[in-house]
């Protein structure tokens, strides 16, 4: 089995390391937090992902992985994965100084030939500036660097990385193309090779459709709202045709999180660059920046007052079964309410701390909805968790003053008048 060593330990980086000691590799990751290397190797999760303690806890026992802030692990490493962020910086560009922060580090430690695996999202061609740049560095040793990104979604992370659709390996150099599959061959795995620009593109190409796809059935629900169509029935009937999907046709406030925002805007970036237009995906983040406001602007429509009220915010990551906040829809819609005076009750089963760090005690934070909703005006639904979806009339009706419910996900059924319920196209 390979040694490994993984640089950075966020959601993709967890979820990489622990998926390579999974199928039998030994894996070293690296983290300059000193109280996340701690909290790690007792076998505690800094990231909230559904079976990720219990594999983490496993390769732990087993001694298949490990954590440390010391990247003298990367002298006898087969492969080094590097994860660490590229945030978008003030003009919308990627940020590469932690990539680079961390090559620096790697090309000191060298001792053997070594394929550096770039799984973070970069823009197009840093990969061959990178190799470039460790080339210069690195005399006595031959250190290629390949694309491989990633196509995790937050919330089911473990399963797409065990489970993926397909494995994407960005190589220049053919000598290296077995070694790198005998990698991933454990994973089983669909293995597409293609040059390393192909790969980088692969990734924000995908990305940026799913986007796409999310703000054109938006535009549909918002048009549905107008005429009286149903958008549930309207992507029930689009859902059949298998040129379509049923796939990414939920109606909501938009995307949000960590890559639809951020890669949009780089592939956007990129055309500019390359003297080319993207017209579809310049209006995909249009219509995604509008559509977060949705809620209030139907509230306002329908005739409730957004000022001086008590009301209920129902889910405050940017979707399921994550505690990722990053563009979440209910953290810009708070910040207005609280701008008219309102007095917000919020619940999220996950991420009320981290909330709360952002906010303080501008706000009130509840560990059920039926406490958040208690003496409220309006209730707005942001997030689509188990705990919201199986609310029952009986809980709106009993607990709040009135029950105006906005549901933004669209995951909430009543079937009585007794409500006031508005949701996005319905």
């Amino acid at each position: 089995m390979a040694k490994i060593v993984v640089v950075g330990t966020g959601y993709v980086g967890l979820v990489t390391g622990i998926a390579l000691a999974e199928i039998g590799n030994y894996v070293h990751c690296i983290d300059i937090d000193e109280n996340k290397i701690r909290l790690l190797n007792s076998g505690v999760p800094t990231i909230y992902e559904e079976n990720l303690e219990d594999l983490l806890l496993k390769n732990l026992k087993d001694k298949r992985i490990s954590f440390t802030e010391s990247y003298i692990c990367v002298e006898d490493a087969d492969f080094v994965f590097i994860t660490v962020g590229t945030p978008e910086d003030k003009n919308g560009d990627a940020n590469l100084t932690y990539i680079y922060n961390a090559i620096d580090e790697i090309t000191k430690y060298v001792q053997n030939d070594t394929v550096i695996v770039m799984k973070s999202t970069v823009p197009l061609g840093t990969n061959e500036k990178i190799e470039k740049y460790i080339k210069n560095k690195v005399k006595d040793y031959t250190v290629d660097v390949i694309s491989n990104p990633e196509f995790l979604a937050q919330g089911t992370a473990i399963n797409d990385t065990l489970n993926a659709s397909r494995i994407v390996l960005g190589i220049n150099d053919e000598k290296i193309v077995d070694k790198v599959k005998k990698l991933y061959e454990p994973f089983n795995q669909p293995i597409l090779v293609m040059n390393r620009t192909s790969a980088e593109l692969v990734k924000y190409a995908s990305n940026t459709f799913l986007a796409l796809k999310i703000s054109f059935i938006n535009e549909i629900a918002n048009l549905s709202d107008e005429i009286g169509a149903n958008i549930k029935d309207v992507t029930r009937g689009m859902s059949y045709d298998e040129r379509i999907g049923a796939k990414f046709l939920n109606a909501g406030l938009g995307y949000g999180g960590s890559c639809f925002p951020k890669d949009t805007k780089a592939l956007i970036k990129a055309a500019q660059r390359n003297n080319s237009s993207l017209l579809t995906i310049n209006s995909t983040v249009d219509i995604n920046e509008r559509q977060k406001y949705k809620l209030l602007d139907k509230a306002k429509r329908k005739g409730y007052s957004l000022e001086n009220n008590t009301i209920a915010i129902l889910g405050l990551s940017f979707k399921p079964n994550t505690d990722d906040i990053r563009e979440a829809p209910s953290i810009s819609n708070i910040q207005q309410l609280l701008d008219k005076g309102n007095k917000i009750h919020v619940f999220d089963p996950i991420v009320n701390d981290k909330v709360k760090k952002l906010f303080g005690d501008q706000l009130e934070y509840f560990k059920t909805p039926q406490e958040c909703l208690k003496g409220t005006d309006l209730c707005f639904v942001f997030t689509e968790w188990k705990e919201i979806k199986e609310l029952e009339e009986k809980d709106f009706i009993v607990n709040m003053k009135r029950a105006v419910v906005f549901d933004g996900r669209n995951c909430l059924e009543f079937k009585s008048n007794n409500i006031a319920y508005y949701g996005i196209g319905i």
